[in-house]
Formats: C-alpha cells, structure tokens, sequence
C-alpha cells in the first residue's frame, strides 16, 4: 500500500513555493481532494499537512489540519464563542523518526496517563487514573498504509503541563517519507510565487 500511496502523491497535479523558511507543497487530486504539506527547509521536517475536500454543493470546503498547529486567532464576534484557554489541546508534530502529540494543559503527573490501541477501531486512546481526560484519535498515516498499530511503538512524556505521545515510525512510513522526499528535492520553486512543479 506505501507504493500505492507514493504513486497517487506523484500523480496529483503540484504546485510548490518556498517562503518563510519552508518549502510548501500543494496537491490536487482528481476527486477534488486538496492536500498541503509544508516542510522546514532545514531539517527536513513536515511541519504542516492539511486536507481540503470539496464542499457538498460543489465549492471549497475548509481545511481540516492533520499534522500542526491551527493557531489564527480567532474572531469572536465571527464565532460567537471561544473554547477556554485551559482546555486540553491536542496538536501533532512529527519528528523524523516519530508520530508525535502534544496535548497542552494537562497538569497531571506521567505515571497518570496510559495510552492503548484499540485494535477494532485502529485508534489510539488516552485515559487518566484521575478519570480527568479521556481521547482517542487515529494515527492516517498508517491507516492509508494498512499497517497495524503495535502497543510496543509507543512512549509517553510529561512536561510543562504537556503530555506528549511518541509513536515510532515503522519502517515502510520511514521509507516512503525518504522517497517522497527525494522527489520533492527534485521540483523546481521560486522564492516569489507558485509554479508547477515540474522536476528539474
């Protein structure tokens, strides 16, 4: 499934720019499905993917992000209500050897956390001892690859008020992100607007 997955990113049609230090990468695939990924110029890293699916009356739907952190602020008078700044936050940042979340504002000590597969749902779940946070999210990246979760991947760490979920990356994941890499290397980009990327 990583070819069939390598072979669909090749086939979009891409467009690509580099600003801000990133190289940001445009998808479009031929269901209408929009994907952007940036990554940092200097270590490699994917920073920011996010996925845009066609609204249901045939316009732009609104990009859903599935690795980074969505920090506009936000209008209140626009939405009329605001979550409360103390709320858990859960954001993924990968490195380049791990899935990584973050969840923000849990205060709680390590040993209070447990994360587990729940194998029928193909999901990861957190819970607390104190019964004070509960979430289960799934990990697409494995999922678009069909490889099962394994409870051995997983660690945990606390600090700053933020448990962070470290998840190692198999083997297929890190050798297609290798590949992929190498073709983005190849697209030509300007530092001043987009054009097709084309390998050079």
């Amino acid at each position: 499934m990583a070819a069939a997955w390598v072979e669909k990113l090749k086939s979009a049609q891409k467009t690509c720019l580099i600003q801000d230090g990133r190289r940001k990468i445009h998808f479009s695939f031929p269901d209408g499905m929009e994907l952007s990924e940036e990554f940092d110029l200097k270590t490699g890293e994917l920073a920011v993917r996010k996925w845009r699916k066609r609204g249901t009356l045939g316009g732009q739907g609104k990009w859903e992000m599935e690795i980074g952190d969505e920090s506009p602020l936000r209008n209140v008078e626009v939405e009329g209500m605001m979550e409360s700044s103390t709320n858990p936050v859960l954001v993924r940042k990968d490195t380049k050897t791990q899935f990584q979340w973050r969840i923000r504002n849990l205060p709680y000590p390590v040993n209070n956390y447990s994360v587990t597969v729940d194998d029928e749902k193909r999901q990861l779940v957190i819970r607390t001892e104190n019964k004070k946070y509960y979430k289960r999210f799934d990990v697409p990246d494995l999922d678009r690859m069909q490889l099962e979760l394994r409870q051995d991947q997983i660690s945990i760490a606390h600090a700053n008020n933020t448990l962070i979920v470290s998840y190692q990356k198999p083997r297929e994941v890190l050798d297609m992100e290798k590949q992929l890499q190498d073709e983005f290397k190849k697209m030509k980009a300007t530092q001043d607007g987009d054009i097709d990327c084309k390998p050079s």
